[in-house]
């Protein structure tokens, strides 16, 4: 935290003294300044405007300062200000449900206000978190559709009936699927209450996008084998190991050198979805192709560090932690990429993993190549991995831990994707003698 200067802490001694303040609170009004000189720098407010103490009292109460140390950080930037007002006049705070609220003293704009500090707040709140960047690219997206419905209203105008009238919106005018309302329903719900600290209230009149039962798209063993045929190395092996291990596309790039266990026949998923980490079984078929892979990656990493590169890309602060990690085998992409990335604030180069759209592009050609008429994609190697463990008679318990869902009844959607295993089979009337 930024120190007072020095001729504004005698000027501020000066004013509080003029001011009547008892002695006593003279350390708890200079901390208050400090705080306040310090938002101003760090947010990028002008220290002698008035606007920005609403913002300064917001980020208080987010701290979870209390009333009475809000009231009086107000009485000490005013004193700081040099203006003879109340705060009554000012509107800065409100005893109202512990909120401030709006005044057109305060400036607050029913249009066209400018939303950066809570962008830079739902960014803080995202990866205090440690959601994943495509949250925050989600969320991210639906605050600023939200922001644009709203006219850009200013933040602490907001209320329960603007996301009524967006989620509404949503669902008769745009006709958008119930899960793209759910999404940005889920992102408004963490905008209010993470960053605007507002109770959602409730919303059980909004009309509701109608959500279907949906049954994924499943391959048989024949096609599965039939794209991988159509594919070359390395996406090839890749996708015998989201199809034979269950895997995600994203958990699939991410896999690095330690997470394979080649004794046991064990393979560690970190950081799934959710954040969860599982392990599966190796598929005994390709691991004699998994190990040529690695000998490739092993060959790669001495050559990286011949070169004097900086090393892999490391999770959160890991490299801070251990600064020799991003150089160590382990910790090496199990599909690295072709190039090094370059990264100019550091000014040097790294190697990432095989980017996700590389491998996308290559199912969708190799898909459209076998002529086979389903919309395969990545994921439904996933699906048709639980699929076909199911229809081998595997415990639903023991699919739903390989897939790794937190619910059963995520699981259960693929009963619908194989014949009943009833003792009478429903029949087709066609077919009936």
């Amino acid at each position: 935290m930024i120190p007072i200067p020095q001729n504004i802490n005698t000027l501020y001694s000066a004013l509080l003294i003029q001011k009547a303040v008892p002695d006593k609170y003279h350390p708890y009004y200079r901390k208050w300044l400090r705080y306040y000189l310090d938002f101003c720098q760090k947010y990028g407010f002008i220290q002698s405007d008035t606007k920005s103490l609403p913002h300064f009292i917001k980020k208080l109460k987010e701290k979870k300062q209390t009333d009475p140390q809000q009231k009086q950080a107000a009485d000490a930037i005013y004193i700081y200000y040099g203006e003879e007002t109340i705060r009554e006049d000012k509107n800065v705070l409100s005893k109202t449900n512990n909120k401030i609220i709006s005044s057109k003293k305060n400036n607050l704009k029913p249009t066209n206000a400018s939303w950066v500090p809570e962008y830079n707040d739902l960014n803080a709140e995202i990866k205090i978190r440690h959601y994943s960047k495509s949250t925050l690219r989600t969320y991210t997206t639906w605050v600023r559709q939200f922001q644009g419905f709203t006219k850009s209203k200013d933040p602490k105008l907001l209320s329960t009936s603007d996301v009524k009238e967006f989620l509404t919106h949503l669902a008769v005018e745009k006709k958008v699927a119930a899960s793209t309302q759910n999404q940005a329903f889920n992102a408004l719900l963490f905008f209010y209450r993470h960053v605007l600290k507002s109770e959602f209230g409730d919303i059980k009149d909004v009309p509701r996008a109608k959500r279907k039962t949906y049954i994924p798209v499943v391959l048989s063993r024949k096609e599965v084998d039939t794209i991988i045929s159509f594919l070359k190395y390395p996406y090839s092996l890749i996708v015998r190991l989201m199809y034979g291990c269950g895997l995600r596309l994203f958990e699939c790039m991410q896999l690095r050198v330690s997470d394979f266990n080649f004794d046991n026949g064990i393979l560690t998923v970190h950081d799934g979805k959710g954040k969860k980490d599982r392990t599966v079984p190796l598929p005994d078929r390709i691991v004699p192709e998994l190990k040529n892979h690695l000998e490739s990656v092993i060959n790669l990493h001495q050559e990286d560090l011949a070169n004097d590169y900086a090393g892999t890309f490391l999770p959160d602060l890991l490299e801070r932690k251990y600064k020799h990690a991003a150089k160590e085998l382990v910790w090496q992409w199990f599909f690295s990429a072709k190039m090094l990335t370059f990264i100019p604030d550091a000014g040097e180069y790294r190697r990432y993993h095989l980017h996700k759209t590389h491998v996308q592009k290559a199912i969708r050609k190799a898909v459209k190549r076998t002529r086979i008429p389903k919309r395969a994609s990545a994921h439904t190697f996933r699906h048709s991995f639980a699929s076909h463990l199911l229809q081998a008679n595997y415990d639903i318990r023991t699919i739903q831990e390989l897939m790794g869902h937190s619910d059963v009844r995520t699981t259960m959607i693929y009963t619908h994707t194989i014949k009943s295993r009833t003792i009478k089979e429903a029949k087709s009337p066609l077919d009936l003698p």
